[in-house]
């Protein structure tokens, strides 16, 4: 019942109304941050632009579909979170924040991203999950100062060669997409820690043992036919994860108790239907 009252509250425009909604804004919150998540709001509270010291903004979880010119006032914030409303097109005075570090834009219904998005020279985190991405968004390529990129549960196909030049980037979150080939420009960037590949339609990895910085894989609910080779020390997560100098040092401990030994049987390849499109739109 709570929720139908403020989802009728949300379509009178009146102060009373928004104040129900949000609370008491009157004044700049002492720890510099606004959270009105959740409060399914349809227009951005306008209030807030006055605070012009703000650092962190939070407005997931609602219906809105456009922000107002007054946001640029807010050219403190680092932290800004959109994900789980209504989006189609990404307002442009978003980027116009130029200390942003961490921008949330998932599950929402981008399919396209401005090119003004690369004035966000300090941004380090972008989320991007969820939404209706069929190209991969050229523009990141433009984001030197990114380490943390999720765009899974999108229907990506490939990546662009001149993602290599984010040469910040320690994690790529891509589960849940369409790739049928593991993306080739991955095997350049030596800089990245985590590569997840999740839930897609890969059949075959590549060698993956020279990328010395590669800390930890994920690739399972692929129909993969092997594993991806990986150097020592690196973590898999998918079908036949263990690796071989790791069955055999287990052997070499057993022959020392006199335990029996791990087999080393060829993997029985199970039969994995193609990812639902239904649950990646």
């Amino acid at each position: 019942m709570g929720n139908t009252i403020r989802a009728t509250i949300a379509f009178i425009p009146s102060k009373k109304c928004q104040k129900f909604l949000i609370g008491d804004l009157e004044e700049m919150p002492l720890d510099k941050m606004v959270d009105v998540s959740g409060s399914q709001l349809r227009r951005f509270p306008v209030q807030i632009c006055s605070f012009t010291r703000l650092v962190k903004l939070y407005l997931s979880d609602n219906k809105l579909r456009s922000l107002p010119q007054e946001l640029k006032q807010l050219q403190s914030l680092q932290i800004l979170a959109l994900d789980f409303n209504g989006f189609r097109e990404l307002p442009i005075v978003v980027c116009s924040l130029k200390q942003l570090s961490i921008l949330y834009l998932g599950n929402n219904r981008l399919h396209a991203l401005p090119w003004e998005l690369s004035l966000l020279k300090e941004l380090k985190t972008l989320w991007i999950e969820t939404n209706y991405f069929s190209d991969f968004p050229d523009v990141i390529c433009e984001l030197r100062s990114l380490k943390t990129l999720h765009v899974g549960c999108n229907q990506l196909r490939c990546l662009p060669k001149e993602l290599n030049r984010l040469e910040d980037l320690s994690s790529i979150w891509l589960s849940g997409n369409l790739f049928s080939e593991f993306p080739e420009v991955l095997l350049e960037m030596h800089f990245l820690d985590v590569i997840d590949v999740d839930r897609n339609r890969i059949r075959r990895f590549p060698s993956l043992a020279h990328l010395k910085g590669l800390k930890l894989v994920i690739y399972d609910h692929n129909p993969c036919v092997n594993a991806p080779a990986v150097a020592e020390g690196v973590r898999r997560v998918g079908r036949w994860a263990t690796n071989t100098e790791e069955i055999k040092e287990e052997n070499n401990k057993q022959k020392q108790t006199g335990e029996p030994l791990t087999e080393t049987k060829e993997p029985q390849i199970e039969s994995q239907t193609e990812p639902d499109q239904d649950a990646i739109i």
